[in-house]
């Protein structure tokens, strides 16, 4: 596949991730989550995919979030590097949690399927890096 065309699917996947109807969706959520996902989270705790499947289940304030800049670098064959950053917006319009992410996209052979396999999310050091779309 060619890697512009791969880019915009796993930005759609990822994308995905960030809706809150998906991420109330346990089926949907364990299609996008590799058997053995792990997350570092932007606390610096390690998350299984159960731990993140339950948490994202349970959250109650759905938050928008936005994100950009996206970049994917094949590592092998079947397994690619996502980073990109992120925000969240309030339901008044404020930003919020300013995070660089990367996730590790695997096909999974067996279905056909992009799953994502790791993925950490860091606190920006400052917003000047940031590229935030105007509402």
């Amino acid at each position: 596949m060619e890697l512009d065309i791969l880019t915009q699917r796993l930005i759609t996947l990822e994308r995905k991730l960030h809706q809150p109807g998906i991420r109330s969706d346990a089926s949907m959520l364990e299609d996008l989550l590799h058997p053995a996902f792990t997350e570092i989270g932007r606390s610096g705790k390690v998350y299984v995919r159960q731990e993140v499947i339950e948490s994202l289940l349970q959250e109650t304030e759905r938050l928008e979030i936005v994100s950009s800049n996206f970049k994917c670098s094949l590592l092998e064959d079947r397994v690619t590097l996502l980073t990109y950053e992120s925000f969240t917006r309030d339901h008044v319009g404020n930003v919020t949690r300013q995070t660089l992410r990367s996730s590790i996209w695997k096909l999974n052979e067996k279905s056909g399927r992009w799953q994502m396999r790791f993925h950490q999310g860091t606190p920006a050091a400052n917003s000047k890096g940031l590229i935030i779309p105007k509402s």
